[in-house]
Formats: C-alpha cells, sequence, structure tokens
C-alpha cells in the first residue's frame, strides 16, 4: 500500500487593503475586522502594522489604510483566492473599476517560491506600461503578484512580516526590494500603529 506524502505547509503573504470606509466604519476597523476574519478562515495568521498611502493610481481615490498578513498553509492558490473574494464580498466588495475605490482589498501576494500560471505568463504582466495596466486586468490568478516588487505601499507592510521572503523571479528578500523603492514612494507610506498595537 502507498504511503500518502503529506503537504508541508507553505508561507502564504496577504495584502490588505481600504480607502471607502462605511457610515458604521472606518477603514482602519474594516481592516482590523477582517483580519480577523481571514484568520478564522484561513488559520492563524502575522499582521503588520497598519499604514497609510496615497491612492494607486495618484487622483483614484481617498488615501488607503494598509497591512500585510502572513500565514502558513497546505491549501491550494486557487483555495486560498477564493476564500479571499468571499471575504471581499462580505465586507461589501464590488469589483466594478479597475483600481477603483475599495471597501476591502485582499490580494493573494505570494505562496511559497510558486510562479503561476508559468514564468511567460507572468513576465508579460510584470513588463505591461501603466497606461496598459489601467485598462487590463488578468484574467487568470498570477503568482507573485506582478507588481508586488515595485510598490512601497505592499512591501512597507510586507517587510513587518516577511523581510526574509524571497521572490522567485526577482531573486530578491522584501528587504532588498524594498531598499529599491525610491526614497519618495517610501516615505509617502506613514504608519499608523504597529502590529503589536491591533494584535489579533
Amino acid at each position: 500500500m502507498a504511503t500518502q506524502t503529506k503537504t508541508e505547509p507553505t508561507v502564504c503573504l496577504i495584502a490588505m487593503g481600504s480607502n471607502m470606509q462605511t457610515e458604521a466604519e472606518t477603514s482602519r476597523m474594516i481592516i482590523e475586522r477582517a483580519a480577523v476574519e481571514v484568520a478564522r478562515v484561513l488559520g492563524p495568521v502575522q499582521q503588520s502594522g497598519l499604514y497609510a498611502a496615497p491612492c494607486f493610481p495618484a487622483g483614484a481615490g481617498p488615501d488607503y489604510v494598509n497591512a500585510a498578513l502572513a500565514l502558513f498553509t497546505d491549501l491550494p492558490a486557487a483555495s486560498l483566492l477564493k476564500a479571499l473574494h468571499k471575504i471581499e464580498a462580505d465586507f461589501g466588495r464590488q469589483r466594478v473599476q479597475r483600481w477603483g475605490q475599495r471597501t476591502l482589498d485582499l490580494d493573494l501576494l505570494a505562496l511559497g517560491t510558486q510562479v503561476a500560471p508559468d514564468l511567460a505568463t507572468f513576465d508579460h504582466w510584470q513588463n505591461l506600461p501603466l497606461e496598459t495596466q489601467k485598462l487590463r486586468a488578468p484574467d487568470q490568478l498570477i503568482l507573485p503578484h506582478p507588481r508586488l516588487h515595485e510598490r512601497a505601499f505592499v512591501l512597507v507592510p510586507l517587510a513587518d512580516v516577511a523581510p526574509t521572503w524571497c521572490h522567485p523571479v526577482v531573486g530578491q528578500t522584501v528587504t532588498e526590494m524594498l531598499a529599491r523603492c525610491s526614497v519618495e514612494d517610501t516615505a509617502e507610506v506613514s504608519l499608523i500603529c504597529s502590529g503589536e498595537e491591533w494584535r489579533i
């Protein structure tokens, strides 16, 4: 009888953002409550500090409250994405406009060293000009997130929870990728509170 090999848990990195508060909750409250829900659905998480950052692209809406989560999971990427989309929907997220205002945005940034669906597709989306990015969105999950390595508003929180995670394509750690961001971009990301101050 064949012995089944148990899948080793893999690190999963998630970006969180909100720039559209409700009558009952601020963006910070939404992020804090969403992190609790992610932990309930997917298991224990480590959370970054909460950060404020201008909306991207500039002028697309109010400033964001951003955070990052790290957790270990044996779930496949498709199941993780489905769970995150369900949580977004429960928080009132509507996918109407590319880079529009969002009650809650949960991005699956990376799953270990997985490159999905393949390197050619990753390279295609990574190299799209900004104007094309504004008009087109991938119809499938791209891992790692094709813009992860160049966005300070993602890397600053991510450095709190996974500073040594190494990008499987770029070949640099989160700390190294953050160091490559411009001083101006990094300075726009301001700490609201540390992860200790809103521990789940």
